[in-house]
């Protein structure tokens, strides 16, 4: 009896298989975009993601182990608002387990937003905005204030509050360029035609203090997970209260509803009304 042989596929219908009727990118000179059906079909692909992690956030809520929580935070957070807080958490029953990565917010968000971290502390000062992508949802946790730190010889350490006109001519210490409190200095001199006289940088607030107590610079510093001050330096507000940043916890609106993350979203919130009278 002959074997009944295959119908041969068409090769229109071979073509449409392996490749799109319609390409989901384009080159734009030596990259590519995303053309109109490929943002339709990541938008698609990110709707079904929130509802896996909906599902998963949902699951979590009734084990009693979970995967640690992964959060990402800039230093001072770090130091002023997550211990107490990732040791209450241990004290939860369930306990919930986390591990911290310290970064600048801009890289913090930039994890939270496709999932490879779950929460981040970020801080948004109100003369340098940060972008809150539209899937991400930020709860306040407190205020925060900068000050000038300076040495007690410092002309200006007399004052109570200094005039951001009177520190055109001063030499600056700050963080690195690029970081979030480095625009936050530039933008004091914005409206005064000139830019700071930075001659120094380092990331750690401690080095920029130690800098202006030897009368070498002075330096912006946040009240936030600050130290006490040595001997020898004091702060001082801008006359002005200018540069103020609103802390707030990120996390992606498809994890809201996961236990761990509500929990710690809970105590950020407490510690942070606990230390805002201090710090704003």
């Amino acid at each position: 009896m002959p074997n009944p042989k295959r119908p041969e596929r068409p090769a229109s219908l071979n073509g449409a298989i392996t490749r799109p009727a319609t390409p989901a990118l384009e080159r734009r000179g030596r990259g590519v975009l995303l053309t109109q059906r490929g943002r339709a079909l990541a938008g698609e692909g990110r709707e079904l993601l929130d509802r896996l992690e909906r599902l998963e956030a949902l699951g979590a809520g009734t084990s009693r182990a979970s995967a640690p929580l992964r959060i990402a935070s800039f230093s001072t957070a770090t130091r002023g608002l997550l211990g107490p807080v990732l040791r209450r958490l241990q004290e939860t029953e369930p306990p919930v387990s986390a591990t911290v990565t310290g970064m600048d917010p801009i890289d913090a968000m930039d994890l939270v937003a496709p999932g490879v971290a779950d929460l981040a502390i970020v801080h948004n000062w109100n003369s340098v905005p940060l972008v809150t992508p539209a899937h991400v949802v930020t709860e306040h946790v407190c205020r925060d204030e900068a000050d000038v730190v300076l040495s007690t010889r410092h002309p200006l350490a007399r004052h109570a509050e200094i005039r951001r006109a009177d520190l055109v001519d001063e030499l600056w210490a700050s963080t690195p360029r690029g970081q979030i409190c480095h625009e936050a200095l530039m933008r004091i001199f914005a409206d005064l035609g000139t830019v700071p006289r930075i001659v120094a940088e380092d990331p750690d607030f401690g080095s920029l203090v130690e800098l202006a107590r030897q009368g070498v610079t002075i330096a912006l510093v946040p009240r936030l997970g600050r130290s006490e001050l040595p001997d020898g330096v004091v702060a001082r507000p801008l006359a002005d209260h200018s540069q103020v940043r609103d802390i707030s916890v990120a996390y992606r609106r498809s994890m809201a509803e996961s236990t761990g993350i509500r929990t710690a979203v809970r105590l950020l919130l407490e510690a942070g009304a606990r230390i805002e009278p201090n710090t704003a």
